[in-house]
């Protein structure tokens, strides 16, 4: 099985004394799930950034299926998709608005969008909040839409920084299964976590950066 991505001692240091990420090191295999776990300022959100093409490595090499991360490059962009922070949107488009364009300025043809739309929906028990504002949103709400509006694109690369954030164990379980079939139907997924739950649930291969346990609990 290929390797999606190859990273090889990369690390992202602003000055001497203040380094970002520490160097790391790993592969990962088409259909296999990363778990990056670590304390709050270990590094764990600047290594997806990488990943996403959003900040280059100050040392080391990284690659994704083969090539230079290259943010600009169409094919990078259409094999990659990252929530990592608040996802853009547009106060006068409703919930539902927002999956559509999303699926449409990818090429989905806009019947299979308005269906995929409402099946990531459906997913995410947001069916009735279709209609909604993202700001008419509770702040779990959002994290689901959130979720829902990076899977509504094309990927075969997910990166995720701490999908748990403001989830019930009702949300987190509809979180972690949509993660789950993604995984199972062959993507690649990256998620950053202090969720000992989701690492037992998702992850095949753990990351610690700053030698944290990936068997603790959520902080």
């Amino acid at each position: 099985m290929s390797s999606v991505i190859v990273a090889e001692e990369i690390s992202v240091a602003l000055a001497r004394d203040e380094v970002l990420l520490p160097p790391v090191s790993f592969k990962l295999e088409t259909g296999s799930a990363l778990a990056v776990v670590g304390p709050n300022g270990a590094g764990k959100t600047t290594l997806l950034r990488v990943l996403a093409g959003l900040m280059k490595p100050t040392s080391g090499l990284v690659t994704v299926a083969g090539a230079s991360i290259e943010e600009r490059n169409p094919v990078f962009r259409r094999r990659v998709a990252a929530l990592i922070g608040m996802p853009p949107l547009a106060r006068d488009l409703t919930v539902k608005e927002h999956l559509v364009l999303v699926a449409t300025s990818w090429g989905t043809p806009a019947p299979h969008a308005d269906e995929q739309s409402d099946a990531l929906l459906a997913s995410f028990d947001l069916t009735r909040l279709a209609n909604r504002f993202p700001h008419e949103l509770s702040s779990g709400q959002v994290q689901l839409f959130s979720i829902a509006l990076t899977m509504a694109r094309p990927f075969n690369l997910l990166l995720v920084d701490e999908p748990e954030q403001r989830l019930d164990r009702h949300r987190l379980e509809l979180v972690t299964g949509a993660l789950e079939a993604h995984v199972t139907a062959g993507t690649t997924l990256v998620f950053a976590t202090h969720s000992g739950d989701l690492v037992e649930r998702l992850a095949n291969q753990i990351l610690e950066v700053g030698g944290v346990d990936p068997a603790a609990g959520t902080e």
